[in-house]
């Protein structure tokens, strides 16, 4: 089992987009709440030259993604909570045989932050960000971290995450995802995704009847 987790097990995807848009104002760059909130699920390399037309790695792109992260730790961090149930589904999985992972567009030292936001550091030990790829979503190359230090069989392997540029990370890496609508995205922008839920509350209580029953190793054993 494969996770993102903002808007996925955390309910942070406004908090980058306020973040992303104060940090350009701070620089003199208009741009736009609603097109930054609708980039949020990919990386800063992804959102910046889309919603700004700026590089990354460029002088001016680094100073925004500094000062981004800053804002996003001094400001939001603090007030970000995780979507309910997510420590019990969490575990739910975790009872039932599942090898956890994370691949998230994160930085590493935000995804540690907000993996203990959703109270489950201690549940998730694979965790792959954008610090272990070239490329973040909705190119695979995150997910295909996380499906490599898994050592699963892709048939055997699911994602949960909320936008579509999960969606097609995970479908570009090989592997099915389930999508959430928690983050923000409609059902029909998620189009691919093997099922689609309001969110981990959801899916746990409809948990019997989905292909995580299915897939569960220690039911298919039992």
């Amino acid at each position: 089992m494969i996770f993102d987790v903002d808007g996925t097990l955390v309910d942070s995807n406004d908090a980058h987009a306020r973040a992303w848009v104060q940090a350009f104002t701070e620089q003199g760059i208009t741009v736009a709440y609603e097109s930054v909130r609708r980039a949020i699920g990919m990386g800063g390399d992804k959102l910046m030259p889309l919603v700004a037309g700026i590089e990354e790695d460029s002088r001016e792109g680094q100073k925004i993604s500094k000062r981004r992260m800053q804002i996003f730790k001094d400001v939001w961090l603090p007030q970000l909570r995780p979507f309910p149930r997510t420590r019990e589904f969490i575990q739910c999985l975790q009872r039932d045989g599942f090898a956890l992972a994370i691949a998230s567009s994160a930085i590493d030292i935000e995804l540690h932050a907000l993996v203990d936001v959703a109270g489950v550091s201690d549940l998730i030990p694979i965790r792959t960000s954008s610090d272990d790829a070239e490329r973040s979503k909705p190119d695979p190359d995150i997910v295909q971290a996380a499906i490599e230090r898994t050592g699963c069989a892709k048939a055997r392997i699911i994602m949960i995450g909320d936008t579509p540029y999960d969606v097609k990370a995970a479908l570009n890496a090989g592997i099915r995802i389930i999508a959430v609508t928690c983050g923000g995205w409609e059902r029909d922008t998620l189009r691919g995704a093997t099922a689609a839920y309001e969110g981990v509350a959801d899916l746990l209580a409809q948990y019997d009847a989905s292909v995580l029953a299915e897939l569960a190793p220690a039911r298919s054993s039992a």
